[in-house]
């Protein structure tokens, strides 16, 4: 009796083992086509300027998951935030079932100003977007002006009013004339000056800078890697005073 038990017991086993292996073979095998069918190979990054693709790569694929083209993509556009600094939003399309395109969209910024230690970074419209402890190369840093209050995703807010307009129109028409900024430069009477590398460019205080900032385009051009002090304080549409002096070298 004992012995018919033992072997009816072993019987279940096997067919219960059984089962389970054809389970596994049912599940296992679409699972190894569906993962070597879409094995990521391929990746094309469009739109990134300040990252590079490896860089743009190290951030999104952190697992093995990561290299299957349809679960990137998944993963992504439904499941999992991107929080990348300076960067708005990143969209995926799959080319093939072995390539993907990555299309990355950095944030607009304009200008930035350091408080507490860290740079903060504003876009067209004075908005704080972003906020980092180092200083992006060609973005201008405004300096000499006390401000209000800066809290990320709202906007700057000036010691006075009119000032915020000029920061604006300064850093539109730096990004319009392609002028390499490092700072923008406030003094107590508001005179403004710009340092760009070792020339530093006087401008004072004027109602529009749009002219002076098209002329110092040509200038900087013809000054690149030269030490000098450009005084435009007394330009004008009609007088296009400008006095440029070597900067004293301290030996």
């Amino acid at each position: 009796m004992t012995r018919k038990r033992q072997r009816k017991s072993n019987n279940v086993l096997r067919r219960l083992c059984r089962k389970f292996i054809g389970f596994l073979l049912l599940i296992g095998i679409p699972i190894m086509l569906f993962a070597n069918a879409l094995q990521l190979k391929n990746i094309t990054v469009v739109g990134a300027i300040r990252f590079s693709q490896k860089q743009i790569e190290d951030e999104l694929l952190t697992s093995r998951l990561d290299y299957n083209t349809l679960l990137l993509y998944l993963k992504y556009q439904y499941f999992k935030e991107i929080n990348i600094p300076f960067i708005e939003k990143i969209d995926f399309e799959i080319i093939d079932p072995n390539s993907i395109k990555i299309y990355v969209y950095e944030k607009k910024i304009t200008g930035c100003v350091k408080f507490l230690g860290e740079y903060l970074y504003f876009d067209k419209d004075g908005i704080v977007v972003e906020s980092a402890s180092t200083k992006l190369q060609d973005i201008p840093q405004i300096t000499g002006l006390t401000f209000n209050r800066i809290i990320l995703n709202e906007k700057l807010e000036v010691q006075k009013e009119d000032l915020f307009d000029v920061i604006l129109d300064l850093t539109r028409l730096i990004e319009k004339y392609e002028l390499d900024v490092d700072t923008i430069n406030f003094n107590s009477y508001n005179e403004i000056t710009f340092i760009c590398g070792d020339i530093k460019v006087l401008l004072g205080k004027k109602s529009t800078y749009d002219e002076a900032l098209s002329e110092l385009k040509g200038i900087l051009q013809e000054t690149k890697d030269m030490s000098l002090t450009i005084d435009m304080r007394e330009f004008t549409r009609d007088t296009k005073t400008i006095i440029a002096k070597p900067n004293k070298s301290i030996n």
